[in-house]
């Protein structure tokens, strides 16, 4: 055999405990003397802090919570005066720089004067703003928020398993 040859495998054993004192880690086998640590199958939940309250529980909690649901972006009558004799959507707010994206939540609210016809596209209109726009002669039209579009590697992997489900389908009935 030659030192080359050798089959040497990465990961060393675990160390091999409580074979005797002479072996470094023998008799107690690095648990101590005694004590909870010292006995088989003992385990302290996490934060434990030996009887003292942990300090997860002293801490003072913060009232109320972050919601997770995204937030509308507004949009001013007065800022629609600009856009009159057009159809208003996210695409053309976006386009405006009144939004940040066309696939943002868009809610339009009364601040300034609307005197121009306008026809709004938009998620929600509060109750001042919608009369605002059919005192103008405008109208207010509730659509769902476009979507982003999804990549083209996304696309093909949706219309590959839809094609799987309805070959499996079609074999079923057949």
């Amino acid at each position: 055999m030659k030192f080359n040859e050798l089959s040497v495998s990465k990961n060393k054993g675990g160390k091999r405990v409580g074979r005797g004192i002479a072996a470094g880690q023998g008799k107690t086998a690095g648990r101590g003397t005694k004590g909870q640590l010292a006995r088989t199958g003992s385990h302290k939940k996490p934060g434990f802090e030996g009887g003292q309250t942990p300090l997860m529980q002293r801490l003072p909690k913060l009232s109320g919570f972050r919601s997770l649901k995204a937030r509308a972006e507004v949009v001013y009558t007065g800022q629609l005066e600009a856009f009159s004799g057009k159809t208003v959507d996210s695409a053309l707010l976006a386009e405006a720089g009144l939004i940040s994206n066309p696939f943002v939540r868009v809610k339009v609210i009364t601040k300034g004067e609307l005197t121009k016809k306008v026809v709004v596209k938009a998620d929600a209109i509060s109750a001042s703003a919608l009369e605002a726009v059919q005192k103008a002669g405008g109208s207010f039209e509730k659509t769902e928020r476009l979507a982003r579009p999804t990549s083209v590697k996304k696309t093909e992997k949706i219309e590959k398993i839809a094609a799987t489900k309805a070959a499996r389908k079609a074999k079923k009935e057949a």
